[in-house]
Order: structure tokens, then C-alpha cells, then sequence
């Protein structure tokens, strides 16, 4: 990795896709490595027993990999936190800022929650970027919390060898109204509140300097308004679409509700020109490892292989994934009891 140059800095716009490896939620670990990382941790399994002394005061945890940790405060309110950071999913320093802002803050929303302070996270190669652009990454991040209405003091900063930019959050959620994932039931209609495609634009996005609009425009637009409109209608069960994709995302909800989902993959939206990059192999590695790792508890119907990369897309600061129906957003699937084996069928 070379410095860039004063020169060259004036003279064309740094690639900061270029200076990363990975890029967005595609570069999460898999989730069967992470899994396996964190089984350790995980409490008892005896559901039904207090944990005993502050432990009961944690509402959600690691249990079943829900969006954020959810801590009951005793008046009433309950704190939720989470953090979220990764290297550029896109070139322009500013909307990295705003996305992984959004990103980040979705954690809060896809819990019910509001969120109230955010702490930066910031990686830099300090010698190799100029810190300009940091400066520009940190003012598109200030720019999306203050449209949620959340605070930024402050946060930390490390010299490293990739840039890395995400936040910490905390919020507030009433804990007799959480969103959690282990809430669905059979019977119940899926909901989708943004399109699927990012992931595959991003890629084609890093590797050609091609530049979508329409898919920054998705990744930074909050999910306030979808989380509240899941709250008025009486939802109890929600998860967010990132990194492992719809199909992980799902089978992680159906998993720990007890049921099996039912995908109609005509009524999955799509945004424009993802298809076409999906043919041309514009796919990442994370979509891969995403479609292997729900392969075993999958019954694809006569779903291709790039539909299934499609659903499986690896998503950055994607929508809410609903257990009920939202109005203006389109149902894609339902929740049936479960099916032995299986978490996912595609129709």
C-alpha cells in the first residue's frame, strides 16, 4: 500500500474502496465462524431459570444474535446498545460516513428502540490517507445522527492498517415493547422496507468505479419511520438486513422463533440494475459464505443459483425485516410452524 502523494490527491479523487480488502457488511466474519466464536459465552441453556443478581437485568443478549443488547434500567425503560463499524463500501468519504451512520443506528431501530448518543469509531491509515478525508467521513456520520436526532460526543481513533469507521450507540426502548428476533409466530406475514442489491452494486462499485446513486441513497436513509410504523402496528418480532443477508438473516429469526419462513421471491424488491451486475459476477465472497452457510436448511424450490446469491446478498444498512405487515412496504413471504430440518423454503 503506497501514500498518497499532495499531487496526486489534487489531481484525481482517492479510491477508498481501493484501501480495503473487503468492503460494508460484506466483511463480516461468516456467521458459522462467529458463532462458533461466541458459543462460549453464552449463558446456561436453562430458558426458563433466572440467571441470578444484574444478570436478569439483560433482556437480550447473545442468546439468539439479535441486533443489539437490551438492558432493563428499573424505571420503567430499558438502555439498548449496540456498535457497528467496517472498511468503505463506497469511494466518496462523506457517504461512507453517512452509511455506516445509518448502519449503525439501525441496530437501535430494528430493536424498537430510540437512539439517543452515538460514540465514533474511527480507524485510519494515517500514513497513507490523508486525514482530510477522515474529517470528511466523520462530518457525513454527524450529518445522518443528527437527522435521527442522536447525539455524537465524541468516541475513538486508531492508527490502522485498513480505514475502518463505524459507531457505538445507545438508545432507549420500552422493554414491554421490544423488537427481538425469537418473537415470531406461525401465521404471520414477512415485510420487507428496502430493496435487496446493495451488496452486489457495491462490489461492482469498488471493482469498476461505477457509482449508484440510487443504492447510496438506500444505505444511508434511516429506519426510524419503519421501526415506529412495526411499533404502531403491534409487531413483537424484527431483525435488520446486513451483512449476512436476507436468507441469514431470516434463518437467524426463524431459528430462534421456532418456526420455518416461507420466501416468495417474485415479491422481493429489488433495486435497479442489481440483476444485471448479479450476471456479470459481480458477486462478493461474503454473499457466497452466506448462501453456504443456510444451504444445509434450505429447500430452494426451483430457485437458480443467482436468485439465491440475490437473497442472499450481503447487505450494507439494509431494511427491516418484519413478523408483520407494514403499510407502503411489500410482504414477501409468511411464517409457518416448523418444518423439521428446515428454516427457509423459497417459492
Amino acid at each position: 500500500m503506497t501514500t498518497v502523494s499532495p499531487a496526486t490527491r489534487s489531481a484525481a479523487p482517492v479510491r477508498l474502496t481501493s484501501y480495503a480488502r473487503g468492503g460494508g457488511c460484506a466483511c463480516k466474519i461468516p456467521p458459522g465462524e462467529l458463532e462458533a466464536m461466541v458459543a462460549g459465552l453464552l449463558p446456561p441453556p436453562n430458558p426458563g431459570q433466572a440467571l441470578g443478581g444484574d444478570e436478569d437485568r439483560l433482556l437480550v443478549g447473545l442468546d439468539d444474535g439479535d441486533d443489539a443488547a437490551v438492558v432493563r434500567t428499573g424505571d420503567g425503560t430499558a438502555v439498548v446498545s449496540t456498535a457497528d463499524f467496517f472498511t468503505p463500501v463506497v469511494d466518496d468519504a462523506r457517504d461512507w460516513g453517512r452509511i455506516a451512520a445509518a448502519n449503525a443506528l439501525s441496530d437501535v431501530y430494528a430493536m424498537g428502540g430510540r437512539p439517543l448518543v452515538g460514540l465514533n469509531l474511527l480507524g485510519w491509515p494515517r500514513e497513507v490517507l490523508p486525514a482530510e478525508l477522515a474529517g470528511e467521513v466523520l462530518a457525513g456520520a454527524l450529518d445522518v445522527a443528527r437527522a435521527a436526532g442522536c447525539l455524537v460526543g465524541g468516541g475513538h481513533s486508531i492508527d490502522s492498517p485498513e480505514p475502518l469507521y463505524g459507531m457505538a450507540v445507545t438508545g432507549l426502548v420500552d422493554p414491554d415493547r421490544l423488537l427481538r428476533n425469537d418473537a415470531g409466530r406461525p401465521g404471520v406475514p414477512l415485510t420487507l422496507t428496502k430493496p435487496l442489491g446493495v451488496g452486489v452494486l457495491n462490489n461492482r462499485h469498488k471493482r469498476t468505479g461505477e457509482v449508484f446513486a440510487h443504492a447510496v441513497a438506500v444505505m444511508a436513509a434511516l429506519n426510524d419511520k419503519a421501526s415506529a410504523a412495526a411499533l404502531e402496528a403491534g409487531v413483537v418480532c424484527a431483525t435488520d438486513v446486513t451483512g449476512f443477508g436476507l436468507l441469514g438473516h431470516l434463518h437467524k429469526l426463524a431459528r430462534a422463533s421456532g418456526v420455518t419462513a416461507v420466501v416468495d421471491a417474485a415479491a422481493v424488491p429489488v433495486l435497479d440494475g442489481a440483476r444485471e451486475s448479479l450476471r456479470a459476477g459481480y458477486v462478493s465472497g461474503g454473499t457466497r459464505r452466506n448462501l453456504d452457510w443456510v444451504r444445509p436448511h434450505l429447500d430452494a424450490g426451483r430457485a437458480g443459483e443467482d436468485q439465491l446469491h440475490l437473497l442472499a446478498d450481503a447487505q450494507t444498512s439494509g431494511g427491516l425485516l418484519v413478523a408483520g405487515e407494514i403499510p407502503g412496504h411489500p410482504v414477501i413471504g409468511e411464517l409457518v410452524p416448523a418444518v423439521a430440518g428446515t428454516t427457509l423454503v423459497i417459492r
